[in-house]
């Protein structure tokens, strides 16, 4: 028999969302900047990835510190351009998905993501999926960067959790980055890992007969 949850929890990029991580780089390699994978590996060096994913950077300081590595000419409209290259689209059927565990449990979004990409993928799904108002879809949902918390720290799953009376203990967490689901498991959620090379959400979901 299946774990009994109230509550699933849900990550965006690669659970729900298509995100192609690599495509960023591609953008900026077609600029004619082969280096963006240096300035990943610097940024992580000065948390600037971080810091922009729970708002400790603005928008107008993530920019710049990206003209400072790769190009000074860059324009703030071709960094985001390249920066939201590795936003997809979310297939209808995994808003369905949504809809069909709303009717059974509390859903709940929580994303690491940054305020250039939650207008850039509110705005994809607002053209492809028709819905203005994707923070609805949920009974809750909480980016990153608008709470100061990021995965995989126990304060952003508890600060979610805690909003909305959930038990962690009744909670079932679902990411596509293993250290996500770790961190998780050590808050004291129960927690799975979508591994996307062999399946995708609406299979595992299947798979663990939560419907």
């Amino acid at each position: 028999m299946p774990r009994t949850y109230d509550t699933i929890l849900l990550d965006l990029g690669g659970v729900l969302i298509d995100v192609d991580y690599h495509a960023t780089a591609r953008a900026f390699r077609a600029l004619g900047h082969a280096d963006f994978d240096r300035l990943y590996s610097k940024a992580q060096q000065d948390h600037l990835f971080d810091g922009f994913e729970t708002g400790a950077l603005s928008p107008e300081e993530f920019r710049d510190r990206i003209r400072q590595v790769l190009d000074p000419s860059l324009s703030d409209a071709m960094i985001d351009a390249n920066w939201n290259a590795m936003l997809g689209s979310i297939p209808p059927e995994r808003i369905e998905l949504v809809s069909r565990l709303k009717e059974r449990y509390q859903v709940l979004l929580l994303s690491n993501t940054n305020a250039i990409h939650v207008p850039a993928f509110e705005a994809i799904i607002a053209r492809e999926n028709g819905i203005t108002d994707f923070k609805a879809l949920f009974h809750g949902a909480y980016y990153s960067c608008e709470i100061g918390q990021r995965k995989p720290e126990a304060a952003a799953y508890h600060h979610v959790l805690e909003r909305h009376n959930a038990d962690p203990r009744r909670t079932l967490f679902i990411d596509d980055s293993i250290q996500h689901v770790h961190g998780a498991r050590a808050a004291g959620l129960n927690a799975e890992h979508l591994e996307l090379a062999n399946e995708d959400v609406i299979g595992l979901v299947d798979q663990l007969g939560l419907l």
